[in-house]
This record gives structure tokens, C-alpha cells and sequence, in this order.
């Protein structure tokens, strides 16, 4: 039996089928490191760059283009190139050349030869005219976005519709690719145009000249306000409760260069100390019990920001000595922690105390006071502004009727009788006192008989009641001859007082003189808080 002899490799004929085979692992290695390319970051400019280096480096397909379309013009622009020739500014008008004609009928080039094709328009000047081309429609969406153009290395060896094949799937990514960056930029611009309009409606909200007081004092506050928010200068605000601390806080904040980042807010009153320097600190896992993971403090989250510490002279002479430290030095470590952590913060603190009187006692430390008290601002009591009342009455009116969804009105006896009240919880009572109206009020209209003060006296030294004694201490009488019980500048309350008096405090009496009946003299003598004098 003959020896059956197989040729060698050298020997056997260069066949279609292994050539075919060769190109196609080539290029599907090439595919997957384009697809890895495009789906590994959202910077699609520079992806690009990278896809075109891989056609060149491992599909040995050169001078990749790749152009976009003007949407504004309908022209074709060359936007990325992998070639040392600079791009330019190279434009194709619909109809003009080869990517021309693309533009008005997307659909794949394939050049056995670009000298054969004489409507070809090199205008890089790269592309040789001994070899193929290939250009595939980038589409997303079903709408043409681009076009991706390559040249084979080699003259056609019969495989190049394999190779338009292949362009065709990485135009056919690129197209994804572009669709998932289009719709990132959208959102993204989405976000900004939301974020900047927050931004301006906070500014807006916060803004010094939208903030409601025309007294002097209240102007001076706002200038030194507005002079501090420029720089990160610590700031104290000082004041009884319900004054408006935080709405101050806020103003500067907004108004710093510091608004776009965070303002962090934390009122030192409402935590116990245990509590209080994990929130400011934050903690590391297993620093005690329930700490099952690190935590970030205010401090923390405030980086770059401001913090606000509310109430900070009802903190413990413990805790002062902990804040003093972060506020000289600008570090702290975590609560089980031993790494320190440095943040940039700058501090806003308020408080309704005495600072000076609890130095004095020993129950605040004198360092972290002066530490402090870097710039005061005193907002003064509302009952040293009484001129602002209206205006803020309005101011709160509009917050109420917003949420109730109906328009509030203040008559002028409701006003005369706001502004006769000592307002011992300052700004906090007031509002609490108009929504208080606006429930009773039926048809919006907030009357004098409506605005009630059930657990306070009438402040009575604002205004003197003529020579009306003083209703609260009920002492002395005073002729009242020469009064008339209807000047219509007397509020409701000088009405009834004047009509006691004149009729010694008998209420039938009164009620005949102000054509009342002895129970409607009852009720105002009630509502308008008039202590009533024994004889």
C-alpha cells in the first residue's frame, strides 16, 4: 500500500475560505474591543478617537473619519480623524461628493477603487486613490447623526463587502453609543437648568431685598448681613426666640460664595450630648451600639459649605471645649475614630442667651465666646418694631393663603389691634396667630374679632389712650368730656374703654351709649382683652 503524502503549508494553494476566515476572527476581535470602548465611559469625543485607533490597529482599516451633521445647517462636518493631517474646517453640502450624496440618501459607500469614482472629493487629502473606501451611515434613532469613513490598507482582495459588513456594525454602535450620550447630555442639562433655577429661587427667597422689615433697626441688620455674607467670617445671631435667627442664617448663606454648596443646619438644644457629638462628628462602625456602619457628621456633609448650630449656648461645658477645637482648628476626628478629618466649614451659630451673663457664671467658656462672637448681629423683639408688624402681617398672610389656596385679607381694626399687642413670642406668635384667624375666617377676611390672644395680655404702652386710664392696671379716672367716642381714628378698643368710662364701667350702660346690645359689649370687652374695672 502507498504512502498517502500531504502537501506542505508552503505548498498549498492560497484558498478563499482560510483568507476569509483570518479577516473575519480579525475583525470580530476588533468589534469587542470597539464595543468595550464605547460602553466603558460617557466622554463619547474621546471613544471615538479610541474606535478609530482599533479599526486602524487591529482591523487594519485606515484614515478613519468620522463626521456629524450640522443640524442647524444640514452639512456634514469632519469631526474626529485618526491621521497626523489637522481636520480643519471641512464641510460637505447635501448632493456634494461621495459624503454628499450620503446626506441625502443614507445608505453604505462601498469603492472597489476610489480613482474609479470620479465624484469622489478628497478634501483631507489623505485617502489614496489606488485603494478601496468604505463609509456607513451612523444613525440614531432612524435619523442620520454622522457618517463613519475608512480605507483598507490594501488594494481589494476580494473581501471587502466583509469588510463594509463590518463597518456597518461599529456605525451601527457608534449610533448607540450616541443615543445614550445624547440623552445623558439632555438630562444633564435638564438637572443644571433645575439646579440653577433652585438656586435662583432660593436667592431669590433668601435675597436681603425680599426679606420683609422697613424698620431702621431691622435695615441696619440687613446691611451688616449683607456685609458679613461676602467673607467666611464667623458669625453670632443674637435674639429672643422666634425673632427670625435662621431666616438671617439662611440670607447669608445664599448670599456667600459658599451657595452652591450645602448648608447644613443643626439645633443644639434639640439632642442630648451623647447624641449631639455623633451628629456633629459622625461615627466610625462599632463606635457603640446600633453603629453598624461609618457615618458622616455635620461637619462632614457641611464641607465646603456653612453650618449652622442653632441654640449653641444650651451645649454642655464639655461639648464647648470639643467645638472650640474644630473651630480653631478646622479638624476633628470621628466619634471611635482616631484618623482627623479636615473640612472647610464656615460657622454660623445662634442662641436666645445671655452669653455674656453665662460667662460671668461660668456656665460658657469664655475662649469659645470670643470665638464666636467674631461678628454679632442683634435681631431686635418685634415689640421694638412695631412699624413692621403690617408689613410682616401681610408677608405671612400671603404664606397662609398660599397654602390654604385663597386670598387673605386684614381689615384695618384687625392691624390697629396687631399692633396694640406686646407679641412676647416675637414673629413665631404672630403667625401663629394670623393662621389661627384665617381657620376662623370663613370668607377670607380676617377681622379685629378674630384675632385673639388666649394666653397673653394686650400691650398697652405702645399706643396711650389718650387721657383713657390704662386698662390693664385699671387705676385712676379721667374726665372724658372733652372726648369724642366717635372719632373714627379711635381703634375699637379706645371705643369701648371711652364708653366704659363714661358710663362707670356698667356694661349695659356702655352698650346703650354704642348702640350695642349688653351681650355684643360682653363679647368685645372679651375678645379685645379688656380688663374690667371693680368698683
Amino acid at each position: 500500500m502507498s504512502e498517502l503524502t500531504l502537501p506542505s503549508a508552503d505548498a498549498m494553494p492560497n484558498c478563499g475560505y482560510c483568507r476569509t476566515h483570518e479577516l473575519n476572527i480579525m475583525l470580530l476581535a476588533a468589534l469587542y474591543a470597539v464595543s468595550r470602548v464605547l460602553s466603558r465611559s460617557l466622554a463619547f469625543n474621546e471613544s471615538l478617537r479610541d474606535v478609530l485607533r482599533i479599526l486602524h490597529d487591529e482591523a487594519g482599516l485606515t484614515c478613519g473619519l468620522i463626521s456629524v451633521v450640522d443640524q442647524p445647517t444640514g452639512n456634514l462636518t469632519a469631526h474626529v480623524l485618526h491621521h497626523p493631517a489637522v481636520i480643519g474646517n471641512v464641510q460637505y453640502q447635501p448632493g456634494e461628493g461621495i459624503l454628499g450624496l450620503m446626506l441625502e440618501k443614507p445608505r453604505t459607500v462601498m469603492l472597489s477603487r476610489i480613482a474609479d469614482e470620479p465624484r469622489f472629493l478628497n478634501r483631507l487629502d489623505i485617502y489614496q486613490q489606488e485603494l478601496p473606501f468604505i463609509a456607513a451611515p451612523i444613525r440614531v434613532g432612524g435619523n442620520l447623526q454622522g457618517i463613519l469613513a475608512v480605507q483598507p490598507g490594501s488594494p481589494d482582495d476580494g473581501l471587502l463587502e466583509e469588510r463594509t459588513q463590518f463597518v456597518e456594525m461599529v456605525a451601527n454602535l457608534i449610533g448607540q453609543s450616541l443615543r445614550l450620550s445624547l440623552e445623558v447630555e439632555q438630562e444633564k442639562s435638564t438637572l443644571v437648568q433645575e439646579r440653577d433655577l433652585l438656586r435662583r429661587t432660593v436667592r431669590h427667597q433668601f435675597g436681603f431685598d425680599s426679606m420683609v422689615g422697613r424698620s431702621a433697626t431691622m435695615r441696619r441688620v440687613f446691611d451688616q448681613a449683607r456685609l458679613v455674607a461676602k467673607w467666611d467670617t464667623t458669625v453670632l445671631i443674637r435674639g429672643e426666640t422666634g425673632t427670625g435667627k435662621e431666616l438671617i442664617a439662611n440670607a447669608i448663606h445664599y448670599n456667600s460664595a459658599r451657595a452652591r454648596n450645602t448648608m447644613v443646619k443643626l439645633n443644639c438644644a434639640a439632642l442630648p450630648e451623647n447624641l449631639l457629638e455623633s451628629e456633629l462628628f459622625g461615627h466610625e462602625r462599632g463606635a457603640f451600639t446600633g453603629a453598624v456602619e461609618a457615618r458622616k457628621g455635620r461637619f462632614e456633609q457641611a464641607h465646603g459649605g456653612t453650618l449652622f448650630l442653632d441654640e449653641i449656648g444650651d451645649v454642655s461645658s464639655a461639648f464647648q471645649a470639643k467645638l472650640l477645637r474644630i473651630l480653631q482648628e478646622g479638624e476633628f476626628e470621628r466619634v471611635g475614630g482616631n484618623r482627623t478629618i479636615k473640612v472647610d466649614v464656615r460657622f454660623i451659630a445662634a442662641t436666645h442667651r445671655d452669653l455674656e451673663t453665662a460667662v460671668e457664671m461660668g456656665d460658657f467658656r469664655e475662649d469659645l465666646f470670643y470665638r464666636l462672637n467674631v461678628m454679632p448681629l442683634f435681631l431686635p423683639p418685634l415689640r421694638e418694631r412695631i412699624e413692621d408688624i403690617p408689613e410682616i402681617a401681610r408677608h405671612l398672610l400671603g404664606k397662609i393663603g398660599s397654602r390654604q389656596k385663597r386670598k387673605l385679607n386684614l381689615t384695618d381694626m384687625a392691624q390697629r389691634r396687631l399692633v396694640s399687642h406686646s407679641w412676647p413670642g416675637n414673629v413665631r406668635e404672630l403667625e401663629n396667630c394670623l393662621e389661627r384667624a384665617a381657620v376662623l375666617a370663613e370668607d377670607g377676611q380676617l377681622d379685629v374679632d378674630l384675632i385673639r390672644f388666649p394666653s397673653t395680655r394686650e400691650r398697652t404702652t405702645h399706643r396711650p389712650l389718650r387721657s383713657l386710664p390704662s386698662a390693664a392696671t385699671g387705676m385712676g379716672s379721667s374726665s372724658n368730656s372733652e372726648f369724642d367716642i366717635d372719632d373714627p381714628d379711635l381703634s375699637e378698643k379706645e371705643r369701648v374703654i371711652a364708653a366704659l368710662e363714661q358710663a362707670g364701667w356698667v356694661q349695659a350702660k356702655a352698650a346703650r351709649i354704642l348702640g350695642m346690645t349688653p351681650r355684643q359689649i360682653a363679647y368685645r370687652i372679651q375678645t379685645l382683652n379688656i380688663e374690667v374695672k371693680q368698683f
